[in-house]
C-alpha cells in the first residue's frame, strides 16, 4: 500500500550572495511509517566551479549532521520525527539549505528516498 510522504532537496549554496546552488542530498518524511532519513552526496567538482574557495570537507561535516539530526542525535534528540524535519526544512541563509517540500506517494520511503537521490543529486 502506497503512503504519503513528504521530501525536500538538500541545496549547498557556496556564495548566498549569488544564489547559485547545487543539490547535494535528499530529505525524506513518513509520518504513516514514522520515517524521516536524509541521503546526502557532495560533488566536490561542482561546489568548486561555484567558489573555487569553498570548503567542500566542512560542507561534507554539515551534511553529516543533517543525517544525525534525521536520526535524532544531537540536540535534536527529544524532537519527534516530524518536528526534526520541519526543523530542517526551515528557511535559512547558510551554506546549506532545503528547497521547497513535496509531496508524493511511496510504498517503501526508504527506496523511494535512494530513488529520489539518484533522480535528483546523483
Amino acid at each position: 500500500m502506497k503512503v504519503p510522504y513528504e521530501y525536500a532537496i538538500i541545496r549547498a549554496v557556496p556564495r548566498v550572495e549569488r544564489g547559485e546552488l547545487i543539490n547535494v542530498g535528499v530529505l525524506l518524511y513518513c509520518q504513516r511509517r514514522d520515517f524521516l532519513a536524509a541521503r546526502t552526496h557532495l560533488h566536490d567538482e561542482r561546489l568548486l566551479a561555484l567558489d573555487p574557495d569553498a570548503d567542500a570537507a566542512g560542507v561534507r561535516a554539515a551534511l553529516t549532521g543533517w543525517e544525525a539530526t534525521c536520526a535524532g542525535g544531537g540536540a535534536a534528540a527529544a524532537m519527534s520525527p516530524g518536528e526534526r524535519f520541519r526543523w530542517l526544512v526551515a528557511p535559512r541563509s547558510t551554506i546549506l539549505q532545503a528547497g521547497p517540500v513535496h509531496m508524493g506517494l511511496a510504498e517503501d520511503p526508504a527506496a523511494e528516498l535512494d530513488r529520489l537521490v539518484e533522480l535528483l543529486v546523483r
